[in-house]
């Protein structure tokens, strides 16, 4: 899963097991989830 630091604004891959939730740039700890840029239609009935 992709993440995106709040404060640097890089990319980050996360390892839950050793790092914890951490960006390994700059040490913030508020990341967001990337979004996919696809957009998704839908047929309405």
């Amino acid at each position: 899963m992709d993440y995106k630091c709040t404060r640097c604004k890089r990319a980050v891959e996360i390892d839950y097991q050793y790092t914890g939730i951490r960006c390994p740039y700059c040490g913030n700890r508020i990341l967001v989830k990337g979004r996919p840029t696809t957009i998704k239609t839908l047929k309405a009935e």
